[in-house]
């Protein structure tokens, strides 16, 4: 399939053999290996690639003939030619001349020679991914474009009808840009430059294992932001941890390095002060026991969570969270991470003061469930709450405990006095009004104070200090539980949690 032909008054000047070559290599950059990584487009009309980017026109001149089926070019020498890491692939700009150690030190960013006039951009998305709701990617679309509105002047808003400055499409294989897709693994995504003949179109490839939050496949939201960075008209940098560097490697929370930033703000400037600024969202009344993250002597008050009976616990944005009191721990791939356990208050304000369950449902919403009382929270922002349970269809007893479960995690299980409820966050009802007992949950104690599933399917209950492990095939507990949480979880040893 070629491209389209350009309309009359618009015909495109005819490539010389060497940007035909350039073109050539752009698509046999890849690794060998399954490799994942961003593929920004580089075409422009070749007449500007000389004024604009005089690095692309070297490279030009210096390919050569010598372009292997995958893999860099067969000249590439030194100690990392044996190697080929998975990475985005547009090549690198080449340092200044005379630049030490190969480095421009002089500015870390790159930018591609372009950017946008206006600073109130649109976007539309034409198609989504099969395995995410459109809600979630609209979400997370709009997330990876706040990242950059956050520290400039430019605002996104998305418009679903007639044009749009820039147009996200989820495609695959050949797909009119000359740059086609190569199914699961190797080439993610790709994105033009502003001032370019498709400026503001970002491609991604449909057939990725798309994930929002967790490695278990391609993180969008990463993605995403990252060529956004191309499409504002950021190049790679070479400073590894930042959001432009080429290498894909699944981060979170997702961040802006100082590289970043300041590449961004060069283009379009810092966020302009607004003298009367207009509150988003209503002021919330000052609550007697709401809580800071600011307190004296914090240490002397935390709990420690080798003597800790978590009350809650949740798997949230791919992270796993433990709730007591106030407080929160939190774990990423199995770590407890620097600065927790912190007040739970410090992510979400307006946090009942102990919280007897939570969950995060398909479209990304936080519950939080307190006696006869639920909340919403969207990220770290209240979209609704206190609301009474009753209105889900549920008791006026308190919840015990929540379970977001299956493969698609797609099916949600409240727990309360011995008995279970499948519920429906879209309906925001239960299936129905009657429970169904806990023995459908074989070796599971009748009594649960939390629940959670992990990323293989195994669903965790927890009671007191120890919890107990479900098989999703065998549809039981397995054998050797129950096992103590803060020996398996936090690394206690045994004997600081010999008083139970």
């Amino acid at each position: 399939m070629s491209e389209p032909a350009p309309p009359p008054g618009m015909a495109r000047p005819p490539l010389p053999a060497a940007a035909a070559l350039l073109a050539a290599a752009l698509l046999h950059c890849a690794p060998a290996a399954p490799a994942r990584r961003h593929k920004p487009d580089m075409s422009r009309k070749h007449h500007t690639w000389k004024e604009q980017a005089p690095w692309l026109a070297a490279l030009v001149n210096a390919v050569g003939t010598g372009v292997p089926a995958k893999g860099f070019p067969a000249a590439a020498a030194g100690p990392s030619a044996g190697w080929n890491p998975p990475r985005c692939g547009v090549p690198d700009p080449p340092a200044l001349p005379g630049a030490p150690g190969g480095r421009n030190r002089q500015k870390r960013f790159v930018l591609s020679g372009g950017r946008w006039d206006k600073t109130n951009l649109t976007y539309k998305i034409i198609r989504f991914p099969w395995q995410l709701v459109k809600a979630k990617v609209r979400r997370t679309i709009e997330e990876a474009l706040k990242v950059w509105s956050d520290v400039t002047p430019l605002t996104f808003t998305e418009v679903q009808e007639g044009r749009a400055d820039i147009v996200i499409d989820f495609t695959r294989y050949w797909h009119g840009d000359n740059l086609p897709f190569d199914g699961p693994g190797g080439i993610l995504a790709h994105a033009f430059f502003p001032k370019t003949h498709r400026e503001g179109d970002v491609h991604f490839d449909y057939d990725e294992t798309w994930t929002i939050g967790n490695n278990l496949g391609t993180d969008l939201l990463q993605v995403a932001a990252h060529e956004f960075g191309h499409v504002l008209g950021l190049q790679h940098t070479a400073v590894s941890k930042s959001l432009m560097s080429p290498f894909y490697i699944f981060r979170y929370p997702l961040s802006l390095s100082e590289d970043d930033k300041q590449g961004i703000q060069y283009l379009y400037g810092k966020p302009s002060l607004d003298p009367d600024p207009t509150p988003t969202q209503p002021a919330e009344l000052p609550q007697p026991d709401l809580e800071t993250n600011e307190i004296t002597n914090v240490e002397a008050l935390q709990p420690d969570a080798c003597l800790t009976a978590f009350e809650a616990a949740a798997t949230i944005r791919g992270e796993l969270f433990f709730f007591s009191s106030r407080y929160v721990w939190r774990l990423r791939a199995g770590r407890l991470q620097h600065g927790y356990p912190a007040l739970a208050s410090r992510h979400w304000q307006g946090i009942p003061s102990s919280v007897d369950a939570t969950f995060e449902d398909p479209l990304g919403n936080i519950w939080f469930f307190q006696d006869s009382q639920y909340w919403i929270y969207d990220g770290e922002r209240r979209v609704s709450g206190p609301t009474p349970i009753v209105e889900l269809g549920l008791p006026a007893s308190p919840v015990q405990a929540a379970l977001v479960w299956g493969a698609e995690k797609n099916k949600i299980y409240i727990f309360s006095g011995g008995n279970y409820w499948r519920f429906n966050p879209q309906r925001r009802q239960v299936d129905n009004i009657y429970p169904r007992a806990m023995a459908d949950w074989r070796g599971v104690p009748p009594e649960i104070d939390a629940a959670f599933q992990d990323e293989l399917g195994f669903a965790y209950f927890l009671r007191g200090r120890d919890y107990w492990k479900f098989d999703p095939v065998q549809v039981k507990v397995l054998e050797g539980y129950p096992r103590q949480i803060s020996q398996d979880f936090f690394s206690c040893t045994p004997s600081s949690n010999s008083f139970r």
